[in-house]
């Protein structure tokens, strides 16, 4: 089947591969396929139900690369679950009585799109899956190709997500400046709260990548910052339990010795408790259309801090979050090889009609390709035995035992 058109497609929450994406996408195209006419769906699944497109112009292609700079998705982004009927038909994408996945279905045919491209992490590939598998059977001759995109680093079987080096390494950037506050208090006690809803990975390379970049700095004797009093000093996970009285007991020493205490946690720590304390009050636990919780109303950093800081004796308390900052950046150099990689790939996959997720295959010796979409899913847990992390956790005094649930 020859190909003549391509959509594109970015969905979900931002990451910093977004922009890289698109631009690479086009790239490929405008080198190896010129003839092959590109259209983008403005704001994701809801710019596919909706038909809002725009036409990749010569002038675009000629200029794509210029996407390389930028974070965040020059096509928008929007969260829509197409197996998720009431929640379409309260946003207007659908009537009543209608089906996303026919009424998707239908635009791309209406659209002459042979092959879609959609970039996003778990959510937007499980729904690419649900639409792609609804293509099948219905006999629609229409190509599926996904890009895997998430910070959380957390989508089965892929190795490396498209985006989570860069927000590594900007969460890092981020606490180098939030930690400075530490002088501005005796007995501080920071929090910074990193993005990972089921999955510690964010976390645990942030603070490896800011941890390794003291080791670099030069102090000045005893006298003011020193690398002991910077560092990171906890590190709480969702696939490591939490025993606070342990903990405290610990970071207590840790305060009296330093005059302060940093702590990273991933928003998705704690999160079974907090949300149990909101229900048994009575509380109404927000979710999004994709029945998660949504993390910025419970606000783990915060109940973190509470937990602490009489327990620390902190005299003040300071909740920073990194995930917005680290998400929409543009890509790092490590990520733009991941990224040129797989967009090739997901080009010359695309040509000979192959669905699926590209990514390094974890259950096929790490070999880049096309996954099947049933393979796909999100929630891929951290691996807490990964010799770096061990080091790490050593390197800064903490029992691996000592950090998945809150001890009650």
């Amino acid at each position: 089947m020859t190909v003549k058109k391509v959509a594109l497609l970015t969905a979900g929450g931002l990451a910093p591969c977004l922009s890289s994406a698109v631009g690479g996408l086009i790239e490929r195209y405008t080198e190896l396929y010129p003839e092959i006419e590109i259209i983008a769906y403005i704001g994701g699944y809801k710019g596919l139900l909706l038909g809002e497109f725009v036409t990749i112009t010569p002038e675009m292609r000629a200029e794509a690369g210029i996407f390389h700079r930028f974070g965040g998705s020059p096509i928008g982004n929007s969260r829509v679950k197409l197996t998720n009927v009431k929640d379409c038909v309260k946003r207007g994408l659908i009537p009543e009585g209608g089906n996303p996945l026919e009424a998707a279905a239908k635009q791309l045919t209406v659209d002459n799109v042979d092959v879609l491209h959609t970039i996003g992490g778990d959510d937007t590939n499980t729904t690419a899956a649900d639409l792609a598998a609804y293509l099948a059977e219905n006999d629609y001759e229409l190509t599926v190709v996904g890009l895997p995109k998430t910070i959380d680093n957390d989508v089965i079987p892929i190795k490396q997500s498209l985006g989570a080096w860069t927000a590594a390494e900007e969460g890092a950037n981020y606490f180098s400046n939030v930690v400075a506050e530490s002088s501005a208090n005796p007995r501080m006690l920071i929090v910074h709260e990193v993005m990972g809803r089921h999955c510690g990975w964010l976390t645990a390379a942030t603070a490896q990548v800011y941890h390794n970049r003291l080791a670099r700095k030069d102090y000045v004797g005893s006298l003011g910052f020193n690398k002991t009093n910077l560092d990171v000093h906890a590190i709480y996970i969702p696939e490591m339990a939490l025993d606070i009285a342990a903990e405290s007991k610990r970071l207590s020493a840790v305060m009296d010795t330093n005059d302060c205490v940093n702590i990273f946690i991933a928003e998705g720590a704690g999160g079974e408790s907090i949300v149990a304390e909101m229900e048994s009050r009575g509380e109404e636990v927000p979710r999004d259309a994709f029945g998660h919780v949504k993390l910025d109303a419970i606000n783990p950093g915060a109940w973190f801090a509470k937990q602490f800081a009489e327990m620390l004796g902190a005299e003040k308390v300071l909740v920073q979050k990194s995930g917005y900052y680290a998400r929409a950046a543009a890509a790092n150099s490590e990520d733009l090889r991941l990224i040129k990689s797989c967009t090739d790939l997901a080009v010359d996959c695309a040509i000979r009609r192959e669905g699926g997720v590209i990514g390094h295959d974890e259950e096929q010796n790490n070999i880049l390709r096309a996954i099947e979409f049933p393979r796909i899913a999100g929630g891929k847990p951290f691996n807490t035995d990964e010799a770096w992390f061990v080091e790490l956790l050593g390197a800064i005094g903490q029992p691996k035992t000592a950090t998945l649930a809150v001890a009650h």
